[in-house]
């Protein structure tokens, strides 16, 4: 009876993260940064991004393409999961099965360059 209990209180949870609305300034940057604004997206090494691996500087790599996620560190859902790969390849993560489809629409607007080859 408590597990039925304890899976009903998980489900109404996870519900409501779909069905509450965000706010639209979550994952916005405070002011839009130039690559974003111009769209002249910019190519960076591996050794480039690696440097920004922290909480307060955090970029990460997926499917080639550079993303600095700085502003989304503190609202991320999963916490600090979203340092695991900070200043490397997050790809396998990114598209792992706790992320709901919205996520692969919102990352577009930290794009900030691509990896080179």
């Amino acid at each position: 009876m408590e597990m039925i209990a304890v899976t009903l209180v998980v489900l109404i949870l996870l519900g409501a993260l779909f069905i509450i609305p965000r706010s639209k300034n979550k994952g916005k940057t405070k002011g839009t940064p130039p690559n974003v604004a111009s769209k002249t997206l910019k190519t960076y090494t591996k050794e480039e991004v690696s440097l920004h691996n922290k909480r307060d500087d955090c970029w990460i790599i997926v499917k080639g393409k550079v993303y600095d996620v700085t502003p989304y560190v503190e609202e991320h859902p999963g916490g600090d999961a979203i340092l695991n790969n900070a200043g490397g390849d997050s790809t396998e993560g990114f598209y792992g099965p706790q992320h709901a489809t919205r996520v692969f629409d919102m990352v577009d607007e930290f794009h900030i360059g691509d990896l080179k080859p």
